[in-house]
């Protein structure tokens, strides 16, 4: 189902909003000191084209630098992709199958406007993670409580 999904999602809006991500970490590459955020524009362009089976989860680690770099996101490209975003989930919305997929777009741009401090994984991974021992990321307790 969810391969069904991806494509329906790569024909609708994905390819358009991974160029779209792919531009701004070229943008980002371009002024070197914002390599980071391309790198982070680069995994967004990922997601964006094929997101079903991805979720996205806050690091613990994340603080006041990605806080930063999240106002600098927002004002150097955040914007006009959440835009991007809001734009194909109106488009969508007109179209009585797009509905499903005009909700993802509009679950996306909270991603595009805050990137920093988040991380995409697999829901397979984050499942296990939830079911074995309650926090994505930590080694699960041996013995019993």
């Amino acid at each position: 189902m969810r391969l069904i999904l991806n494509i329906v999602w790569l024909v609708f809006s994905g390819i358009w909003l991974a160029i779209l991500y792919t531009l701004a970490g070229i943008i980002m590459f371009v002024l070197i000191i914002t390599i980071p955020f391309a790198i982070q524009a680069f995994k967004l362009a990922g997601y964006a084209l094929w997101p079903f089976g991805r979720t996205v989860v806050l690091r613990e680690d994340a603080g006041v630098p990605s806080a930063i770099g999240n106002i600098l996101w927002l004002v150097l490209v955040g914007w006009w992709l959440a835009l991007a975003h809001v734009v194909t989930a109106i488009a969508l919305f007109i179209t009585i199958i797009g509905i499903p997929f005009a909700i993802a777009n509009l679950k996306l741009v909270s991603m595009a406007l805050w990137p920093m401090g988040r991380e995409v994984v697999p829901v397979d991974d984050l499942a296990d993670a939830y079911h074995g021992h309650g926090r994505y990321g930590e080694a699960p307790a041996s013995g019993s409580n």
